[in-house]
């Protein structure tokens, strides 16, 4: 089904449901890794960055196993294509209102908590269950996608894209929220798809594939 595909690995830093992609990929018959050594990241053809968590924590992992800069290097000068999820999508972003420290910054974006004024009475944070997306442009992650996707989402914070462009899909918990973006070899979404059935499985093998 994937014989095109290559070498993915999924960047262990210590945060992330890595179990669930591994099961995921290895159900598609994509070649994966979970890992966190650096010779494989390097190698690699395709990134994954997972994560759950906060935005600080995350960089703070990375910072100290050395994984940090060599990301950003094999994203920004290799090119190599990197698909963030959750946390991970947020740490592409420029930086989160939840801290100081600043982000990869490889998307013209900031990480903002949900707007409770804005959101209602009725809106609990976090956002958690399955909710639709709109898909807002054209992108190899929904080539073929089922109909009317749902996603899993465990988030509190969400992207807040300057440029309506990178803007992949978005959903709506009180108002409407980007819930994927996508600007060249950088995509993210706030949603899990290693925990959202046959549409999480069908956007990784699209990714996989691409």
């Amino acid at each position: 089904m994937h014989e095109e595909s290559r070498l993915i690995v999924v960047v262990d830093y210590g945060l992330g449901n890595l179990g669930s992609f591994a099961n995921m990929f290895k159900r598609l018959g994509v070649p994966a890794q979970v890992t966190r050594d650096r010779v494989q990241i390097e190698a690699a053809d395709k990134l994954v960055l997972p994560g759950v968590g906060s935005f600080e924590h995350g960089i703070e992992q990375l910072r100290s196993l050395d994984l940090f800069d060599l990301i950003d290097h094999q994203v920004r000068v290799k090119q190599t294509p990197i698909l963030g999820v959750c946390l991970g999508a947020q740490l592409m972003t420029r930086g989160s209102r939840e801290g100081a420290m600043p982000g990869f910054g490889w998307i013209e974006a900031d990480t903002v908590a949900f707007d409770l004024a804005k959101a209602g009475a009725n809106v609990k944070v976090p956002h958690m269950g399955w909710s639709d997306i709109e898909v807002c442009k054209d992108s190899p992650l929904f080539h073929n996608m089922h109909p009317e996707p749902r996603f899993y989402f465990v988030h509190s914070y969400h992207f807040e894209c300057d440029d309506s462009e990178d803007v992949l899909t978005t959903s709506v918990y009180g108002y409407p929220f980007t819930s994927a973006f996508e600007r060249g070899n950088v995509m993210g979404v706030q949603f899990h798809p290693e925990k959202s059935h046959r549409f999480g499985m069908k956007l990784l093998g699209n990714f996989a594939s691409s």
